[in-house]
């Protein structure tokens, strides 16, 4: 076995994990190493060839391959060690990362501390729970983006779609451009899945038909999808008898929601998040186990790369102070709650001492709104942190509170409200 001592161990090369290694790097850390299964640095962005990644980070409007090609650059031009086409196994509590590819076989790399950043997967049938045969041609929306993208190859000619996520949306327009007719979206909650510009986007300016209240109870076929029933649903998700309709196909989508991927988190014993299924993280993206951080999707499914790679960047920060011992890792930490019409927050806990002159903060609304106000209590005061004219569930919110607000925090826990404006 072979064994490597290294300053920062990054597992996963997507956007959260190269941002994190060169700001690493940035920070005149020089021994750090990103580990990525795939063949290519840049994780999903690769096979996504539609524009509107990078309008924060980079102030223009990229493909999914250039946003990666941008990091891509800048990991070649500083140096930084990688390795692909290399599984990680097993990480430990002391940092320890056990991996293996054809090269070197089994290695056992030691760091000083890990940024996980190993994005998420797709939903698939089984966690959907759909009666009928396993017949070929049924797919998740990503594997149809790469089929296309990526491969050249379409997988059919008839398709339907179960669920509103934005890769669902945005391969509706795609399979629509490449001659697949779509039958149309079949959403079983009462509102979109997706953000409300691919809703505009990719269904509307196509023709498209988002059934909300709907979902497929049924697929057709033995060898191959011949067709699916779909049926509508009522507030408690039954199917409603009398509703249902068949629908001839010989392909059903599944973009049904994407689930940060922890099974190494999990085997570590770093405490998830019930609600987001990623880790819980502190103010520098530190997880349960000291100088153990993680970042992007791994956390939580974000909407915006932007926020992916800047989880990273603050990660980054935090792992450098934790190799430097200017963490402070002694003192409690104060709880950050989800109050009134707030669902996913991060991060979930803070210490004080550990905060500088300004906080980001990233949270998703239960419900949709117009005309609110985000409010911070604690200790029974209320301070305003952001005004928005709509809030939607699937679209995160980014705010960072500046040294004034971080200034009157007390020891107390802090709780977020999105409130209707007075």
């Amino acid at each position: 076995m072979k064994k490597l001592n290294i300053d920062l161990i990054i597992i996963g090369g997507g956007p959260a994990g190269m941002a994190a290694a060169t700001q690493a790097n940035d920070n005149g850390l020089e021994k750090v190493l990103i580990i990525e299964r795939d063949c290519e640095l840049g994780g999903i962005l690769q096979q996504c060839i539609h524009d509107g990644f990078g309008l924060i980070s980079f102030k223009e409007r990229l493909t999914g391959g250039q946003y990666a090609q941008r990091y891509i650059n800048q990991v070649e031009a500083k140096g930084i060690q990688v390795k692909l086409n290399t599984m990680v196994l097993e990480i430990t509590s002391d940092k320890k990362v056990y991996a293996v590819n054809e090269e070197d076989g089994l290695l056992e790399i030691s760091a000083k501390a890990i940024i996980l950043a190993m994005g998420c997967r797709e939903r698939t049938r089984a966690q959907v729970f759909i009666n009928g045969a396993r017949p070929a041609g049924v797919f998740t929306a990503g594997a149809v983006q790469r089929y296309i993208n990526m491969e050249g190859f379409l997988p059919g000619k008839k398709a339907v779609i179960l669920g509103s996520g934005d890769i669902g949306l945005i391969m509706a327009r795609r399979m629509t451009l490449e001659g697949i007719k779509v039958e149309g979206v079949y959403e079983i909650m009462k509102t979109e899945g997706g953000l409300t510009r691919n809703i505009e986007q990719c269904l509307n300016d196509y023709g498209i038909v988002l059934n909300l209240s709907t979902t497929i109870t049924k697929i057709h076929g033995n060898k191959r999808v011949e067709g699916v029933t779909v049926s509508q649903v009522d507030a408690s998700m039954k199917p409603i008898e009398g509703t249902d309709r068949y629908i001839e196909c010989d392909m059903v989508v599944l973009s049904v929601g994407l689930i940060p991927e922890n099974e190494l988190s999990k085997n570590v014993g770093i405490e998830l998040d019930s609600l987001t299924k990623g880790p819980i993280v502190d103010e520098n993206m530190m997880t349960s186990i000291p100088g153990v951080f993680a970042a992007g999707n791994v956390v939580a499914v974000f909407d915006l790369v932007d926020y992916v790679s800047q989880t990273g960047v603050i990660a980054a920060k935090g792992a450098m102070k934790y190799i430097n011992g200017t963490l402070d890792l002694t003192n409690t930490y104060i709880s950050v709650n989800s109050g009134e019409n707030v669902s996913v927050l991060i991060p979930q806990k803070i210490r004080k001492s550990n905060l500088d002159n300004k906080q980001d903060f990233f949270l998703r609304v239960r419900e949709e709104n117009e005309k609110m106000k985000l409010e911070t209590e604690w200790s029974d005061k209320l301070v305003q942190a952001g005004k928005f004219s709509m809030v939607k569930p699937p679209e995160m919110i980014h705010i960072t509170l500046g040294e004034k607000e971080l200034a009157q925090f007390t020891d107390e826990d802090i709780c977020f409200h999105m409130r209707k404006e007075s």
